[in-house]
């Protein structure tokens, strides 16, 4: 049983190496792209999401506004509209499910900052976290992150 386990942490131990050169892969090449650096100035974007952005994301000029692209990574309710009734339904998943993914991880480490500090009372961010689940919150903080992407 010692001989499998011991063989299991060499595993774990080989792959973590392997991790730990591509993540380091990543980071120069989000430093060498002018793009995915200034996308890593906004907080809760890191070197993996600034490039899934712009190398899987189309060209910014094919959305008319900040809220087609939310839309085009699925952080938007769905809508089942009829007449003058507007219902707002889940969140649609359409789109890229990897950006959208990094977007709604990095919102939520955004929060746990937040959250170690505190968060300014009467803000968006406060009255959302007062009536709301955690991760629709991380949804709605990653749809408000994706606007100023777009710009």
């Amino acid at each position: 049983m010692r001989e499998e386990c011991f063989d299991l942490l060499e595993q774990i131990a080989e792959m973590t190496a392997r991790i730990d050169v591509k993540t380091a892969k990543a980071k120069a090449l989000s430093r060498a792209t002018d793009t995915a650096r200034r996308l890593q100035t906004m907080p809760g974007v890191g070197p993996q999401t600034a490039l899934a952005i712009s190398g899987f994301a189309p060209p910014m000029e094919s959305f008319k506004r900040g809220r087609d692209f939310a839309a085009w990574l699925g952080l938007v309710p769905r809508q089942y509209t009829s007449g003058a009734k507007e219902r707002l339904g889940r969140v649609s998943k359409a789109g890229q499910t990897d950006i959208r993914s990094l977007l709604i991880i990095g919102a939520m480490s955004r929060l746990t900052v937040l959250a170690r500090k505190s968060i300014v009372e009467g803000s968006w961010l406060a009255r959302i976290l007062r009536g709301k689940p955690l991760m629709l919150v991380a949804i709605t903080l990653a749809n408000k992150m994706a606007r100023p992407i777009w710009r």
